[in-house]
């Protein structure tokens, strides 16, 4: 009898520790923001030289300036995350913090003139370091005296644009409901079933890590390339980068691209989200570490640049 009542004890503490954890679940932290089309469509964009290349972007400022219908869609969506326990980001506060930085990272240039080149959209990830942007779109529908919106909801990984959730759909026709109540009702019947794929992808970076981008080359004012030998076992450069990112990944997950002897190109490369005091990792956190490594055991002074939250760049030689 003891044995049994030991049993069903068990049974029900770790049931308990199992909705304890679940309860504790970490979310992904989220950014409700205008979809691309919508900002055209609305003419709410602004022209970015890329290196010489013209290219439209969403103007994000000027829309929330000018859209009230904007407004209360970012407002209604965000009320709905947060129902559902998803914390999230304010596009305006962002756009207020983003101004408010004083120097910004695409004014620095290296010795030889090497400049950072970061859209605004860039900028603002990394103000705003949200895990991922819920893109939205809709469309005002009419038919004689009826009204009702159709909606699309698009959740995109911040690191790497790309698309890990989605919805879409038309709600029902009203006469008298206004735009806030007509997109509330047309989203609430998918709005569960997004989250679920937004915690999928969430779940799967928090086990498996975060998936970025690195890229290493050289100034041409260096001496050595990555076909140089370092250290006492005189092992090539592109070697003992490739030894660091392999001992550096989440379960030693990232595909090395491209490799020469004067550039490697590391994709797919998974990092933690978390190092083990608990603090987040972005992708410039867990390239300084390569950075670090560099020159603490080789002398090699490396230039570290961003694209975005995702890409880092480290480029030899020189600072």
């Amino acid at each position: 009898m003891k044995k049994i009542i030991l049993i069903l004890t068990a049974i029900v503490t770790m049931h308990y520790c199992a909705q304890s954890q679940e309860g504790r679940a970490k979310k992904p932290t989220l950014m409700v923001v205008p979809s691309d089309n919508w900002c055209i469509e609305n003419g709410f964009t602004q022209k970015f030289d890329n290196q010489g290349k013209i290219m439209n972007i969403p103007d994000y400022k000027r829309a929330l300036q000018e859209s009230f219908d904007l407004i209360s869609a970012i407002a209604k969506i965000n009320e709905m995350m947060t129902d559902r326990g998803f914390p999230l980001k304010n596009l305006e506060s962002s756009l207020k913090s983003l101004e408010n930085q004083s120097v910004e990272d695409a004014m620095l240039s290296s010795q030889s003139g090497s400049e950072i080149v970061e859209s605004p959209i860039d900028k603002l990830k990394k103000v705003a370091r949200a895990d991922i942007w819920i893109q939205i779109s809709w469309k005002a529908n009419t038919v004689g005296p009826k009204k009702s919106v159709s909606f699309i909801l698009q959740g995109l990984d911040a690191y790497t644009d790309k698309q890990i959730a989605g919805a879409s759909g038309t709600g029902e026709q009203s006469f008298t409901a206004e735009f806030p109540i007509l997109l509330e009702e047309a989203v609430l019947t998918h709005i569960d079933n997004f989250n679920s794929q937004l915690q999928s992808h969430f779940d799967d970076m928090f086990e498996n890590g975060r998936e970025v981008v690195l890229g290493v080359s050289v100034f041409d004012s260096w001496g050595e390339n990555l076909e140089s030998e370092f250290g006492s076992s005189n092992d090539e450069l592109s070697n003992i980068i490739e030894n660091w990112v392999n001992d550096n990944t989440v379960q030693h997950r990232f595909n090395t691209s491209d490799a020469t002897e004067n550039r490697m190109l590391f994709e797919q490369v998974r990092i933690p989200l978390f190092d083990e005091k608990g603090k987040p990792i972005d992708t410039r956190n867990w390239a300084r570490g390569l950075q670090k490594y560099l020159k603490d055991n080789f002398q090699i002074t490396a230039k570290l640049i961003m694209k975005g939250l995702g890409q880092a760049q480290l480029i030899l030689g020189e600072k």
